[in-house]
This record gives structure tokens, sequence and C-alpha cells, in this order.
């Protein structure tokens, strides 16, 4: 039995739909806050279980029977190590033989702040006795493509200088995360998970050009201007700051990898940054 946490967030998701290419149905469970909200994946012969990153007997009950847990990580930047520290609390008290968890790219010599609460949440999987699996997820590709409408218009904005982002497809760490769930003898390793073909934001920018035939140029701002950009766009300034401080870390190689674990992996190449443009556009 499989438990998949935060199954219902978009990464989830997309775990499970490659998990069911392979897995039956029956063998994979969905935790999710409101099970009631997911019911297509009831339909799909899902067990749906409610489970909550706060509340531990919520975790505990979910995990009862559970072999492997993916633990994805919190959406709540801030209190993520509680959050995933009860996570692996439950593991620990219903005998769950393996997690496998997504931290950050270069968790252990990473300067991005962002990178801090992963570095707790894998401290506690070592402290925890319990086998576990690390899934170092570069950036994902639709961070920025999310926001190629408004490079269109106003043009590629970031403090990350020539810094090389190595990112992929959020579809590609999630059939990476199926592919280590189904495998045997995953407890103890430590997979990079990165882009194969890694660029920067100025060819980030010519790539939007490329694919929309409009001329896309790159603005390269100081951070604390990058922040109060993010904040005019409507995002809340403890998010911004850790955002505008993650491209001032790629700009010294903190969101580069040459490794080719994530294409190893899912047994073909990462997902190029001009398909990603092209789906978002």
């Amino acid at each position: 039995m499989m438990l998949i946490t935060g199954a219902s967030g978009q990464l989830g998701r997309l775990v499970i739909d490659n998990l069911l290419k392979t897995t039956p149905a029956n063998q994979i469970i969905a935790a999710v806050r409101n099970p009631e909200k997911n019911a297509d994946l009831k339909e799909k012969g899902i067990q749906v279980r409610q489970a909550d990153y706060n509340d531990l007997d919520s975790l505990v009950a979910a995990m009862e029977g559970v072999d492997k847990v993916l633990l994805i990580s919190s959406s709540e930047v801030g209190q993520r190590a509680p959050q995933h520290g009860n996570v692996i609390d439950a593991a620990k008290q219903t005998g769950v033989s393996l997690i496998a968890y997504t931290s950050i790219l270069n968790a252990d010599t990473s300067t991005l702040i962002l990178a801090e609460e992963h570095v707790a949440t894998e401290k506690l999987l070592a402290d925890s006795g319990v086998p576990y699996v690390l899934l170092r997820n570069g950036w994902y590709s639709e961070n920025y493509t999310m926001g190629v409408a408004t490079a269109l218009e106003y043009g590629v904005v970031g403090c990350a200088g020539d810094g090389k982002l190595s990112t992929a497809a959020r579809a590609d760490y999630a059939a990476a995360a199926a592919a280590v769930l189904v495998k045997e003898g995953q407890a103890g390793k430590v997979y990079e998970l990165a882009g194969d073909n890694a660029f920067t934001l100025n060819e980030y920018a010519a790539a939007i050009s490329k694919v929309s035939g409009k001329t896309v140029t790159y603005q390269n701002v100081p951070e604390a201007e990058y922040a109060k950009i993010l904040v005019g766009a409507g995002l809340p300034e403890g998010f911004a700051a850790i955002l505008a401080n993650s491209e001032t870390g790629a700009s010294q190689g903190g969101l580069f990898s040459n490794s080719k674990d994530l294409s190893t992996l899912i047994g073909r190449p990462t997902t190029p940054i001009e398909d990603s443009i092209k789906a978002a556009l």
C-alpha cells in the first residue's frame, strides 16, 4: 500500500496518474484534507483518507496498513518542519517501511532561505529511524511559465543574473516520484532531480520570443526591487522575499545541477523549457 500526502495538489495528482499505469488503484491511498472534494479519485478506485499535516492523529489513522509514504512537502512555507514532523512521527508509529520526501535541489549545500525547512525535514528523517529516500526536486518550469502572459506584455523580470536554472516540468518530477515508489531498495538513496538542459533568464526570454513570435527581453533588477514587483503582483511580502532570495541564489548556482538522476528515473529526457512555454501559451 502506498500513501500520497497532499494528494489533491497538482504534484500529488500527477504522481497518482503515473502510479495508475503500473499499480492497482486499490493499492494507492490519497491522503487529503477534504475527502468530499476528491470524489473523482475515489471513482478511480483509489482509497481516499482524511489527513491533515497539522493533525498527528489523522495522519496515524490514514497510515494504517501503509507500506510506503510519499511525503510531498507542505505548501505552507514557515510551517513545513513541524507539519512534516507529524507525518514522520505517524509513519514511525504505524511501522511504515519507506518515506520518500520531496526536498529541494542541493539541499545540503543550498544557501536559499527556502532550503532551510527542507534541511530541517531531512534531519528529522535521519533521526526518526524510518527508512527514507530523498527526492531533491529542482525548480518547476511552471514557476516561470505560469507568468508567460505577463512576460509577453512586459518582458521577463528577475534577479537571477546569468545564473543557470535546471528546471523541469512538474510532470517530470511526478513521474520520478512514482518510479521511486514502485522500485525496491530505495532506502538511503538521494536523488538530485533537475532538468537536462539548464538556461538563464536571458535564454528563457529568447525561448518565449522564439515560441510566440514576439520579442521578449529579460530585465535584471536588484533583489529588493524584484521582491517589491512580486508584492505588486499580489504575493504576500514574506513569500515574495523568499522567491526573490531564491532568484539571487540562482545567480550563484543555487538552482543548477548537471545531475541526470531525473531523466534516468523517468527513462526519457526531461521536458524542454520550450515545450513548457508552448503548453502555457
